[in-house]
Formats: C-alpha cells, sequence, structure tokens
C-alpha cells in the first residue's frame, strides 16, 4: 500500500473560521448549533466576519457572543431589532444581523419586531422558531400551537383564553418593509442546504442593499417538549410544519424590483400624496 501524504489529503469538512473553537452548551438535540453553524459559514464564505456585527438578545440566543468570531453585541429582552438599527445606521458599511428565539422576538420584542421591518431597515434576523420558551423552563409562547403543552398550558394552549399562535412570516408579508422573507428548517440534510441556501442570501442582501432580509427556522426543544431529538423532529413535522409551511413568503428581488423601496412604491403607485408626481397637474 503505498504511503499517504499531506499533498493527498483534502479537506472536506472543517469548523467554519467564524465559528469559534469552543464547547457550546446548548441542550442535547438543540437545532441552535446546526444553526449557528450556517450562520459562520455564511460569514466565510462571504468572507465578512470582520465586517459583521450580531445582536443577541436574551433568551436561548443569548449566549451566541461566546461562539460566534464577529463582533457581537447583547441586548436586553425583545430589543435586538432596535439594537440592529441602531448600529447599521452608525455604521452603514457593516453587516448587522439579529438572533432571536420566538419569546423574545414575537412577544416581549413584537414592537421592535414589526417597526424594524416596517422601516424596512437593512439589517437581516434570523427567528428560532420553537413554539415554546426555551431558557426559562418551557411557558407557552406567542407561537406554541393549539392544545400544545406547556409549563403554562399544562392542560394544553386554550385558543379561547390565549388566542392562536402568530404566524409571524406570512405577518411581516402584511408590511412594505421587507425585501425578503423565508421559512425553513433543519432536521435533514436536505434541509440544511435549503436553510443555508436562504440565510446566505438574506446576508448577500444587506450586502447588496437590497432591503430587510427575516429568515424563520421551525426548530425543536427536545429539553423543554420532553422528548429524544429525533422524536422531537417527527413531532416537528407532523405538528408545526402544517401551521408553519416551508418556504419562500416574499422576495421583491425575484419579483424584478431592486430593492424592498422600490417594490413598495409599486405596490402604493395609485396613492395620490404618495406619488404627487403623478397626480393631475403634477410635475
Amino acid at each position: 500500500m503505498a504511503e499517504t501524504t499531506d499533498k493527498d489529503l483534502k479537506v472536506v469538512f472543517e469548523r467554519p473560521h467564524a465559528l469559534l473553537p469552543v464547547v457550546t452548551n446548548f441542550c442535547p438535540g438543540c437545532p441552535h448549533g446546526i444553526v449557528e453553524r450556517l450562520v459562520a459559514e455564511t460569514m466565510d464564505e462571504l468572507g465578512i466576519e470582520g465586517d459583521t456585527i450580531g445582536v443577541a438578545p436574551v433568551g436561548c440566543s443569548v449566549i451566541s457572543y461566546d461562539f460566534f468570531g464577529c463582533d457581537m453585541i447583547e441586548a436586553a429582552h425583545g430589543r435586538a431589532p432596535a439594537v440592529a438599527t441602531a448600529v447599521k445606521r452608525v455604521h452603514p458599511d457593516k453587516v448587522v444581523f439579529a438572533y432571536q428565539g420566538d419569546g423574545d422576538l414575537a412577544s416581549i420584542g413584537m414592537a421592535e419586531t414589526i417597526h424594524a421591518a416596517t422601516r424596512g431597515e437593512n439589517i437581516t434576523i434570523i427567528f428560532i422558531n420553537n413554539a415554546i420558551y426555551g431558557m426559562t423552563g418551557g411557558q407557552m409562547a406567542p407561537t406554541s400551537l393549539p392544545n400544545q403543552v406547556t409549563q403554562t398550558s399544562p392542560y394544553g394552549r386554550d385558543v379561547a383564553t390565549a388566542g392562536n399562535p402568530i404566524r409571524v412570516s406570512e405577518l411581516l408579508n402584511a408590511l412594505d418593509g421587507p425585501a425578503y422573507i423565508e421559512r425553513v428548517t433543519v432536521d435533514t440534510p436536505k434541509n440544511v442546504r435549503k436553510a443555508k441556501k436562504a440565510i446566505k442570501k438574506a446576508f448577500q442582501n444587506q450586502v447588496d442593499g437590497v432591503g430587510y432580509s427575516f429568515i424563520e427556522v421551525v426548530s425543536t426543544c427536545p429539553t423543554n417538549w420532553g422528548m429524544t431529538p429525533q422524536g422531537a423532529f417527527e413531532w416537528m413535522r407532523e405538528n408545526m410544519l402544517p401551521y408553519y409551511p416551508l418556504g419562500v413568503v416574499r422576495d421583491v428581488a425575484a419579483e424584478g424590483f431592486a430593492n424592498a423601496a422600490e417594490a413598495a412604491a409599486a405596490r402604493n403607485a395609485d396613492c395620490p400624496i404618495a406619488h404627487p408626481e403623478n397626480a393631475e397637474g403634477g410635475n
């Protein structure tokens, strides 16, 4: 047998440079580690690690600053989009992203979520939707499904009193500000690749000035769901994906627009006050 030399070896898999060589403390089977790797791979492939600033609020994402090699800022609970907005406006040449969970983004931070999106801030939001509050022990979240058992809904979510779950991607799609919204998951290699493609597109949109991009990752929480990692993915596929269907919700670039502002102008073209140049006698 011929001796193998270094010249014969080819690296086919390695840790992304933007992902720090530390042990993570996510629960076994938690998809956070998969998604954070995809974000790090995106930074590597776009060559933007040194020009990226991440924002991590409260929740399981609170520890993201331990794992990413880019600059990171800690935000108060729910305020990541507001902090990201400020950072982007002060440093418009930087790539700015927020990494948030559903309790943080869709509950205490819903106002910040809506207003950053409606303003069309040129930032990227990575949204982990596991239908529960993870870090604080498993309470019902705005995204918890009807009849889903949680620590604060031991008999299942009663929509008569708690209302129905919020489909955040569809909610943001009602606004004119977003440029790109897609819902993905990471339960299989195929879906991991699709999620990576969506995350990379969201970051590239920001680099190109297309506008606000929102990636929702339908996820699991094996610990608080009381399931094995495999069982949690099965439950997610059976129950969450019918309620939160995967796919592109909006993509203004695919519609032929240069950016979200151009797309919004086309949608409100018939409004006289928005387009006085089109009014009778206008210049």
